[in-house]
C-alpha cells in the first residue's frame, strides 16, 4: 500500500512526505511544481510532476502504485489574491479537488485527508472556534476550500469512501531536523515575515492594527508547530485505515499569540530588535483566532509535541537562516 501526496513539494506537503517516510510508508508525491519546489520531497517517496486534477494520471498512478490513500494539500492558499483572482482559485482549489476525489473513488481508494482552513467559519468569535459553529466564509480561497469539505461530505454519504477534513489556523515553523520549511519567497505568514525581517531582507515587519480588544491591541492567532500538524494527518490516516468515519477537525493548541508577542519572541530567539511600522487594521481581520481542538484531541488521541511559541520561532529562523543563504 502507498500513500499519494498532492502538494507534496510544498511548505506543509513536504513536511508530511518526510513525516510519512519516517515511518516506513510508501509514498508517491504529485506536484506541478507551480509553487512547490523539487528538492524538498523527501529521498525516500517517489515524485512526479502533473497535476492533481488530472485524472488519467490520478488513476494510473493510483493502479501502478497500489495506492490506498490520498492527502491532498495542493492548492492556491492567499487570501487576498483570491478576491483579485476567485475564478483561478474555484479552479485550481475546487475543480481539481472535484476531479481527484472523482478519481480516487473510481480507483477504489477509501481513505481522503484534506487540507482544509479556519477561514471556513463565519463571522467573529470572542474564544474557541468548534467545528459546529456556522461556516461562511468571507473569501474566494475560503469558499473554494468549503466546497471542496461539502463534496467530501456528499462522496462518503453516496460511495464506499471516508475522508478526514482539517481545518487548520495559523502554520508556522520548520521541521526540527532542518530538512524542509517555508521556502516561498511570496509568502505573508507572519512569523516567516519577521524572520526575513530579523535576518534584513525586508526592511520591517508591518503590524496592521494595535486597537484590537486583545492584551496589547494587537492581533491573536493560534500558531501551530508545522510537525504537530503533520503528526494529527498521520493520525488521520490511521484513523480511516482502521474505519474510522467521515469527520471534520480543528488542528490549532486552543490557546493564541499576538502579533507584539510573536516579535518578542523572535528578538529573544535572535537577540536582534526587529523593526516594525504601526498602520490601521486590515479589513477582514478578526481580533483573534482560535481553535477549538478537543475533536482531534478525542478522536485522534493527538498531543503537541511542539506547543511553544519560541520554538516555533526558533525553527522557523534557523530554517529561514539556511533557505536563501548564499
Amino acid at each position: 500500500m502507498a500513500v499519494l501526496v498532492t502538494g507534496g513539494a510544498g511548505y506543509i506537503g513536504s513536511h508530511m512526505v518526510f513525516a510519512l517516510v519516517d515511518r516506513g510508508e510508501k509514498v508517491v508525491v504529485l506536484d506541478n511544481l507551480s509553487t512547490g519546489i523539487r528538492g524538498l520531497v523527501a529521498e525516500g517517496a517517489e515524485f512526479v510532476e502533473g497535476n492533481a486534477g488530472d485524472q488519467a494520471l490520478v488513476r494510473r498512478l493510483i493502479a501502478d502504485c497500489d495506492i490506498d490513500a490520498v492527502i491532498h494539500f495542493a492548492g492556491s492558499i492567499v487570501v487576498p489574491e483570491s478576491v483579485e483572482k476567485p475564478l483561478a482559485y474555484y479552479a485550481n482549489n475546487t475543480v481539481v479537488a472535484r476531479n481527484l476525489i472523482e478519481a480516487s473513488i473510481e480507483s477504489r481508494v477509501r481513505n481522503f485527508i484534506f487540507s482544509s482552513t479556519a477561514t471556513v467559519y463565519a463571522g467573529e468569535s470572542d474564544g474557541p472556534l468548534s467545528e459546529d459553529l456556522p461556516t461562511g466564509p468571507i473569501s474566494p480561497y475560503g469558499r473554494s476550500k468549503l466546497m471542496t469539505e461539502w463534496m467530501l461530505e456528499d462522496a462518503s454519504r453516496a460511495y464506499d469512501f471516508r475522508h478526514v477534513a482539517l481545518r487548520y489556523f495559523n502554520v508556522a515553523g520548520a521541521d526540527p531536523k532542518g530538512r524542509t520549511g517555508q521556502s516561498s519567497p511570496r509568502a505573508t505568514h507572519l512569523i516567516k515575515r519577521a524572520c526575513q525581517v530579523a535576518l534584513g531582507r525586508v526592511p520591517h515587519l508591518d503590524v496592521f492594527g494595535t486597537d484590537y480588544p486583545t492584551t496589547d491591541g494587537t492581533g491573536v492567532r493560534d500558531y501551530i508547530h508545522v510537525s504537530d500538524l503533520v503528526a494529527a494527518h498521520a493520525l488521520a490516516l490511521d484513523y480511516l485505515r482502521n474505519g474510522g468515519g467521515a469527520a471534520v477537525m480543528n488542528c490549532g493548541y486552543g490557546h493564541g499569540s499576538s502579533v507584539r508577542q510573536v516579535i518578542g519572541a523572535l528578538e529573544r530567539v535572535t537577540g536582534r530588535k526587529l523593526p516594525a511600522l504601526e498602520s490601521a487594521r486590515r479589513p477582514g481581520d478578526p481580533p483573534w483566532l482560535i481553535a477549538d481542538s478537543r475533536r482531534l484531541r478525542a478522536t485522534l488521541g493527538w498531543e503537541p509535541a511542539y506547543d511553544d511559541l519560541d520554538e516555533i520561532v526558533r525553527s522557523a529562523f534557523a530554517w529561514e537562516s539556511k533557505f536563501n543563504s548564499s
